[in-house]
């Protein structure tokens, strides 16, 4: 029979433990407020390209990484997705923008709705639900996810998308939010804004366009900024501005056609877009399809089984059974376009720099002045655990890799 004393041997180890396990996510628990801002398709290198003196303000006032690397591929749900639950996207489940899922026989595509409101699609726990788990309130404002049951949860306040609400509009529901009584108030504020992604596809990353859109993003960040500053309680407030991925130059001159390759009689389905896709062809002409593929110049090919490692993006039936992906500025178009094009697009191997994007932050948590090493933006997950003082679920991030960019624990 165990003595009573070993029993309270053991219940003391076990308490110590947990404390341990607590203190190494939880920097304090007395009220930190978290602001995450993504600017999709936000370029690491922006900031070179045109005035950008919030963030630059935010840079001197707190951290910046020289980049923020994407997951493979470089596209928006797959990385928004990563932000939220700290997962490679072979791992969360949204593999591209696009996929067919074999499984279930069903497809999905960000812009099909009723699909993409199905949580069946979605693994992985993204840290809003992690954090309403621990009994910390949550608000987003368009996040990837957020507006999905996911095991059965939304955040407490959370809008249905409409893009025609401006970033000033959603500036002042963000204040809001911070000025609710306590007892309401979000922990955790996620928003999104779909610029300068879009100037950046029709223009190019080094367009006029695209940079006045840049430098009205960060001029709208800092009336955000200003506003928090001006908040009884900024001194507890966190604000990290980021993006999922950067913007590479395309044109038409430098472009591989799908259909000239594959034949329309072969039971061939392909799912993503521009320079990206998956294939799920029927093992009949899987070899040959491979092999024609593999002799295009300019693009890359890879059996499941075959994508290499460093890209994590294996273990799903959704990936398909074949990868293709342009080489750096060149693209695939699955039909031979009608007209000349060039502008900009994403989707490339995270090697490729311009693909990858931003990070900044600033406020109580963070250090001033301090420039981080470009980091995989599966990090995230578990700052804002930490941040949050909740225990994170295990994820493919690692809280050590960004942990020099905070203040020691006092």
């Amino acid at each position: 029979m165990i003595s009573l004393r070993k029993c309270l041997a053991v219940s003391v180890f076990v308490i110590l433990i947990f404390a341990v396990k607590v203190n190494l996510f939880a920097q304090r628990d007395d009220g930190y407020i978290t602001i995450v801002l993504s600017l999709d398709g936000f370029r690491w290198d922006y900031p070179q390209k045109t005035a950008t003196p919030t963030l630059h303000q935010i840079a001197k006032e707190g951290v910046k990484a020289e980049s923020l690397i994407p997951c493979f591929p470089t596209k928006t749900f797959p990385n928004h997705y990563t932000l939220a639950t700290g997962l490679y996207p072979a791992h969360h489940g949204l593999v591209n923008n696009s996929f067919y899922d074999p499984v279930s026989g069903e497809a999905y595509a960000m812009i099909e709705k009723k699909v993409r409101f199905n949580p069946g699609f979605y693994w992985g726990e993204p840290i809003w639900v992690t954090a309403q788990k621990q009994g910390l309130i949550t608000a987003s404002f368009y996040w990837v996810g957020s507006d999905v049951a996911i095991q059965n949860m939304y955040p407490n306040y959370w809008k249905d998308y409409d893009g025609s609400i401006s970033l000033a509009q959603r500036i002042d529901t963000i204040v809001k939010w911070l000025e609710m009584p306590k007892a309401q108030r979000p922990r955790l504020i996620m928003a999104y804004y779909h610029e300068p992604d879009g100037v950046g596809h029709t223009y190019g990353p080094d367009d006029m366009h695209t940079l006045s859109m840049v430098h009205e993003l960060d001029s709208l960040t800092g009336i955000l900024y200003r506003r928090i500053q001006a908040l009884p309680n900024a001194d507890s407030i966190n604000l990290i501005v980021l993006s999922d991925h950067g913007m590479g130059s395309i044109s038409s001159e430098q472009n591989i056609v799908l259909q000239d390759i594959v034949p329309d009689t072969w039971n061939v389905r392909m799912e993503g877009g521009n320079p990206m896709y998956n294939i799920y062809a029927d093992t009949s002409v899987l070899d040959s399809l491979y092999k024609r593929l593999k002799s295009e110049p300019h693009l890359q090919v890879w059996k499941t089984a075959e994508v290499p490692a460093q890209l994590n993006y294996s273990g799903t039936l959704r990936i398909g059974n074949l990868v293709v992906v342009a080489d750096s500025a060149w693209s695939i178009t699955r039909f031979r376009p009608k007209k000349t094009f060039s502008g900009g697009s994403h989707g490339y191997d995270p090697q490729n720099k311009d693909m990858h994007a931003i990070f900044y932050a600033v406020g109580p948590a963070f250090k001033q002045g301090y420039i981080h090493p470009s980091f995989l933006n599966i990090h995230i997950y578990p700052l804002l655990a930490h941040l949050l003082g909740i225990i994170p679920q295990p994820t493919d991030g690692d809280l050590k890799q960004v942990v020099d960019m905070l203040k020691p624990v006092k």
